[in-house]
């Protein structure tokens, strides 16, 4: 395996490896879900590239990218091990020069939902993606469902750039609790981290009211809070049933289903989570 830092480094270890190339874009501190992404990268591709970048333009004032946990050497560790050809961890200078004025605004999906909540963060992520997938040029790249949002809008900008890639989404991957693992579930409080599944158990509250027949988006919200709003520990932002291509608030459903979301913080801790609701059932 090796690690490389700068952008040209990166095309001319990247020329030389055999296709077709994954990568898997990550923020670091990796996790199994992270892992999880790069062995479907490493079942499906002759090469795999990881990049570890913590992408302060998705930051917005106040938010924790001075406390986002890191460990570049047990990243690279733990890539190594998995099999990784190729791994991407470039200084904010190197993505971001002092003249680099070049934002993608991914438009009114990116301020809703998440981007309501977090001004300015999906024009963050559409402009470091953007800038990854030029850079390594992979034929596929490897997202997880835990960011919903974040997935939908990695999709809306590859079609309306044309990018010539294939955005692979992968489940998300849990603790035997049902909390989504994130690299930001490591600062949680014990009595935090106790409090935490009952988010997924909301979700899955709703997911049973779904197979259960219910189809009203107030109903399904309403189980979620009914679930979370008693743990103390947990304060709700946001509980969601949303157009899953869309990500407009619904009324009714419609035949592409419902995704239910919610976000919640935990102290200083924010954690998001989702469920895709269809009529085969629930994924999530």
């Amino acid at each position: 395996m090796r690690t490389l830092t700068t952008i040209a480094e990166l095309r001319a270890a990247r020329a030389a490896l055999p296709g077709p190339v994954g990568l898997v874009p990550t923020m670091g501190y990796l996790h199994e879900g992270h892992l999880g992404l790069v062995r479907a990268a490493r079942a499906e591709n002759a090469s795999v590239v990881v990049s570890i970048f913590v992408n302060p333009t998705q930051f917005g004032p106040g938010e924790d990218l001075a406390t986002y946990p890191r460990d570049l050497e047990r990243d690279f560790k733990l890539s190594e091990h998995e099999g990784v050809d190729l791994v991407f961890a470039p200084s904010v200078s190197e993505m971001y020069p002092p003249d680099d004025a070049v934002t993608v605004d991914p438009g009114p999906i990116g301020s809703r939902l998440e981007g309501a909540a977090r001004p300015g963060h999906f024009r963050g992520v559409g402009t470091v993606v953007t800038k990854l997938l030029n850079v390594v040029q992979p034929d596929r790249a490897y997202f997880g469902q835990k960011d919903a949002q974040q997935l939908v809008v990695i999709e809306h900008v590859v079609r309306g750039l044309f990018l010539p890639v294939t955005i692979v989404a992968c489940p998300t991957v849990r603790e035997p609790d049902g909390l989504a693992l994130s690299s930001r579930n490591v600062r949680l409080t014990p009595t935090q981290r106790a409090a935490a599944p009952a988010l997924y158990r909301g979700l899955a509250r709703a997911s049973n009211g779904w197979r259960a027949g219910e189809r009203s988006p107030e109903c399904l919200r309403a189980a979620v809070r009914a679930e979370v709003e008693p743990e103390r520990e947990l304060c709700l932002e946001y509980v969601s049933a949303a157009h899953p291509r869309t990500l407009e608030e619904l009324q009714t459903v419609p035949a592409e289903g419902v995704l239910l979301s919610l976000a919640s913080h935990a102290g200083s801790v924010r954690l998001i989570d989702n469920v895709r609701l269809g009529e085969e059932g629930a994924t999530g």
